[in-house]
């Protein structure tokens, strides 16, 4: 029986009362865990005056901070439903959001509110609170904003001797409904995801048991706390092991990012890909590419000793005392994958999506297997639907992660489940003989080939990525025809005449189709003069290019 998540929460509270566990990195804003509790409960009187009750909805939107993971884990030890929006969508969106959630209550951050304060607030919200201060910022017409000198008398009254670690006793139902989570939308609009207590405290424990953790340790949150793989794997997991998180509060950029690396020193670093990537290219790939590194790579003793220089420095890039390097949300560019795994990094790539919590598939590092997203995580089951001659298959799922079903809208939800209950992952992919997952692509962007074979674009792409002065590419098919669409290295690239880039283009295109089966050929490279745009886990945005 999985424990509730909150049930280690205040079992790491009563021990850890006075040391730190969330801090604003960069600024003087930081809670003990005992304050936590304490601001977690002057929250809960807010809610009792502001008429919310068990079960209401309660908004989030706002960049990560302090702040963002009080409000979180106070609605839900209201047993509130907390409705985690990310910060990155339109202010038309999240005010569409608030309203189809039936959202009564919104905590917002200021790069939110900034454009949101120009949309019509919906009728349902009572109003809209400061993720800095807990400051009113909209209160709805006949609603009283209680104010800090009501709160703080109503607290002494519920408390008149002050709060101590043996009065904190937080808990919430299991099998209730605990936060409706709005995707990224990569393919198109966003749903309203619904999990229970029971999917992400599992989710959680699957964290403690993979990737056990000392109390005191630290970490660096930089993923969106909105997306379910940040706000499990950076925010829920660590804080219920006694971790000290600390949150970037703007957008990360490389310098501010190695700066926190370097003071904070992280037991764990949780991230997409493409990060680890830019570092290879960037600061690897120049030094392995030369002659004597790759002769003298894989001879007993001296190739020992290289990579362990290429280990310490990478580790030490991260703060010196990383344990765990845990991978998701797409796959990762196998050059760079055995390159981790040749220096024997701490490197495990995970599998999973917002409908479970969002953990399939993962492992702790030393199990870890190549080109694979682990294995069943506990208490989920994952079999393959009619597979083919290869055993590929869309993957289907089953257990406690798994969802409720999309807020307000059955007919998706009875699309994406199986009459059995399996929840189709609209993945491809396929198991070993120990339930290692190798996923293949998405149904959606799989191309039937002339002859019918089945072709992975992704698979395309990471041989693509590999070739000289490519940034990231996107294989889309045209009259029958795969085309690459490539961003450039701009590192590479900057100084270069677009007719350079296009001749090196059309050198890797011959490269590339000699990789590749004929039946998969691509005709043509274009070159795109911007990024493409991505979801904040930092995958493209397929739908948008053709």
């Amino acid at each position: 029986m999985t424990k509730h998540y909150l049930h280690y929460l205040t079992d790491v509270m009563t021990h850890q009362w006075n040391d730190a566990a969330l801090t604003d990195y960069g600024e003087n804003h930081e809670y003990t865990f005992g304050e936590l509790a304490k601001e977690m409960l002057r929250l809960h009187i807010l809610f009792e005056l502001l008429g919310i009750k068990r079960g209401d909805k309660i908004a989030l939107a706002g960049r990560n901070c302090a702040n963002w993971a009080v409000a979180y884990l106070a609605i839900a030890a209201y047993e509130g439903v907390c409705v985690s929006i990310l910060q990155d969508f339109t202010a038309e969106d999240i005010a569409h959001l608030l309203e189809h959630s039936d959202a009564e209550l919104l905590f917002v951050g200021p790069y939110v509110w900034k454009d949101l304060q120009t949309q019509k607030m919906p009728k349902g919200i009572k109003a809209a609170l400061s993720l800095t201060d807990w400051s009113p910022l909209y209160t709805k017409k006949g609603v009283t904003m209680p104010d800090k000198e009501q709160i703080e008398k109503a607290f002494k009254e519920k408390f008149p001797y002050g709060i101590e670690p043996k009065d904190i006793h937080f808990a919430a139902d299991e099998s209730s409904l605990s936060l409706i989570n709005y995707t990224s939308g990569s393919t198109g609009s966003p749903k309203g995801v619904m999990l229970n207590g029971r999917s992400i405290s599992n989710n959680v424990e699957v964290g403690m048991k993979m990737l056990p953790v000392d109390p005191g340790q630290r970490l660096v949150s930089m993923l969106p706390l909105a997306h379910m793989f940040g706000q499990v794997c950076e925010l829920l997991y660590p804080l219920c092991s006694g971790t000290h998180i600390y949150f970037l509060t703007k957008s990360p950029t490389p310098s501010i990012l190695l700066k926190a690396l370097k003071e904070v020193q992280p037991y764990l670093v949780v991230t997409v890909p493409l990060v680890i990537e830019k570092i290879y290219k960037q600061k690897l790939d120049p030094t392995l590419s030369k002659w004597a590194i790759r002769t003298f790579w894989h001879v007993p003793g001296i190739g020992d000793f290289l990579k362990s220089r290429v280990k310490s420095g990478l580790r030490n890039a991260f703060g010196g005392k990383l344990r765990y390097f845990i991978c998701g949300g797409a796959a990762m560019n196998p050059i760079v994958e055995k390159c981790l795994m040749d220096i024997h990094f701490p490197l495990s790539i995970g599998y999973g999506m917002t409908e479970c919590g969002p953990l399939i598939g993962g492992n702790p590092p030393k199990y870890f297997k190549a080109r694979t997203g682990g294995v069943p995580v506990m208490n989920m089951d994952v079999k393959i639907d009619n597979p083919n001659e290869a055993g590929i298959g869309e993957i289907l799922v089953k257990g406690e992660n798994v969802m409720l079903g999309y807020y307000k809208n059955p007919d998706a939800t009875n699309a994406v489940f199986t009459e059995d209950g399996w929840l189709r992952t609209g993945d491809l992919g396929r198991l070993d003989k120990k339930k290692n997952i190798y996923i293949k692509g998405r149904c959606k962007t799989m191309f039937l080939g002339a002859s019918g074979q089945n072709i992975y674009p992704e698979e395309i792409e990471d041989k693509l990525n590999n070739q000289e002065a490519v940034g990231e590419s996107l294989i889309v098919e045209r009259e029958g025809k795969l085309v690459a669409l490539v961003f450039p290295d701009e590192t590479l690239t900057k100084r270069m005449s677009l007719e350079e880039i296009q001749q090196i283009m059309r050198a890797n295109l011959e490269k590339l189709n000699r990789l590749i089966p004929s039946y998969s050929k691509v005709s043509n490279i274009e070159v795109q003069d911007k990024p493409f745009e991505k979801t904040p886990k930092r995958s493209i945005k397929r739908f948008l290019y053709k």
